[in-house]
């Protein structure tokens, strides 16, 4: 069976998704969302900051967490009206004055209150990795698939940044040649620790380092770019290789603080390399897509193109490239991708999140390829610490359906 059996167009996924946008905003006055957040750790008190820039589009009305210290720190961000606040999430879901819920809690709970969202009939932004292990994937496929009025949009925000997209198109474009290797690296030089200031609460503030409740580097840093290139090439790894351990802090911590792994996508002829270290922050974010062409070096706000020596540096090329006004190439032969460095990728998701409402149709990030990335998540954790091998199944072929 080939991959893309399965593979069905945008536009009939999108047509089906269609929505009477007088069903969409029960809620909403002069076009204004109303928004809960579940989860106000650090991620979800950024989305809120992030929402606030949108006051014509989103207003954060309620907000929910089971640690009285979190709701104290999101309390603050309330600009007019105070947040109603909860420390239950089905509680808040029985708001009927919300329209749409963020969700930004610990990766062992997004399923179950993934599931209660949508079966509240409220629209959804869910935070990466979408689920904690696959079968929870494909679950979430399904229920999502039952309730084609609600939206659900998960948190792979380079999805939606211009840099990225420009990225894509070069690469479809043939830009870069034959790509054959992908070098990515999130790496700091941190403990990742958090204060704790009651030890009973160890777990629930720490989540990050414990497999009970984490998928660890590869779930909070990696999965970004490994969704990138699902995304970029319309492909996933067929293919797990991987190694780490907790080499640099001794802690008690659970998930490795140093892991490398190595993907293989048979239908591109091409390896991708993904690694990440808390012991060392000289590298911090390295994404390098490496065609015959030439290299795409990026960061998360801006990115630069290198031409493969003898390759002509003309305008035409430059233009055509990387849509620069103007020839810039600096001093090791590159030239920016675009003009300026561009807004935190979350920006741009929550702004399409907020299109996507209102047009009823389907996300860049959407349960289909939220469910991709979660496996490949899940299968490269299981190579890494069973140290095993690991293959992609054909049963996970229908996810193909939500490409772009």
């Amino acid at each position: 069976m080939k991959r893309r059996t399965f593979v069905k167009t945008t536009g009939l996924i999108a047509g089906g998704l269609l929505l009477n946008k007088t069903d969409l905003f029960a809620n909403r006055v002069n076009g204004v969302i109303n928004i809960g957040v579940i989860g106000c750790g650090d991620r979800g008190k950024g989305i809120i900051r992030v929402l606030d820039e949108f006051p014509e589009k989103f207003k954060v009305t309620a907000v929910c967490d089971v640690l009285d210290m979190r709701l104290a720190e999101a309390r603050k961000l309330a600009k007019n009206t105070p947040y109603i606040e909860y420390k239950d999430h089905r509680a808040l879901l029985e708001n009927k004055q919300l329209d749409a819920i963020i969700v930004a809690v610990p990766l062992n709970m997004h399923y179950p209150v993934a599931v209660d969202v949508l079966k509240s009939g409220k629209h959804l932004y869910l935070e990466k990795t979408m689920t904690y292990n696959i079968e929870q994937a494909l679950n979430l496929v399904k229920l999502a698939e039952s309730r084609p009025k609600q939206i659900l949009q998960v948190g792979h925000q380079y999805r939606y940044s211009p840099l990225y997209y420009r990225v894509k198109e070069m690469i479809s474009k043939g830009y870069l040649g034959k790509v054959s290797q992908v070098d990515c690296r999130w790496d700091r030089n941190a403990n990742w620790r958090r204060p704790v200031p009651d030890a009973s609460l160890e777990r629930q503030i720490n989540w990050r380092m414990y497999k009970e409740y984490s998928g660890g580097l590869v779930a909070e840093l990696l999965s970004h770019q490994m969704d990138f290139i699902n995304w970029a090439f319309d492909t996933h790894p067929a293919d797990f290789l991987a190694t780490g351990g907790i080499d640099v802090f001794k802690d008690g911590r659970e998930t490795y603080d140093n892991v490398q792994l190595m993907l293989r996508y048979p239908d591109q002829n091409m390896v991708g390399n993904f690694g990440a270290t808390c012991g060392n922050s000289r590298d911090g974010y390295l994404f390098k897509i490496k065609g015959t062409k030439g290299t795409v070096s990026l960061l998360t706000d801006r990115g630069m193109f290198y031409p493969e020596k003898g390759l002509p540096k003309e305008k035409g090329l430059v233009d055509g490239v990387t849509g620069a006004t103007k020839i810039s190439w600096d001093k090791e032969g590159g030239t920016p991708i675009l003009p300026d460095p561009t807004r935190d990728g979350t920006w741009y998701a929550l702004n399409d999140f907020y299109e996507k409402i209102g047009s009823g149709t389907l996300p860049d990030s959407n349960i289909y390829t939220g469910a991709k990335t979660a496996i490949c998540v899940h299968l490269a954790n299981q190579a890494l610490y069973n140290n095993e091998i690991v293959h992609w199944k054909k049963e996970y072929l229908s996810l193909d359906r939500g490409t772009k």
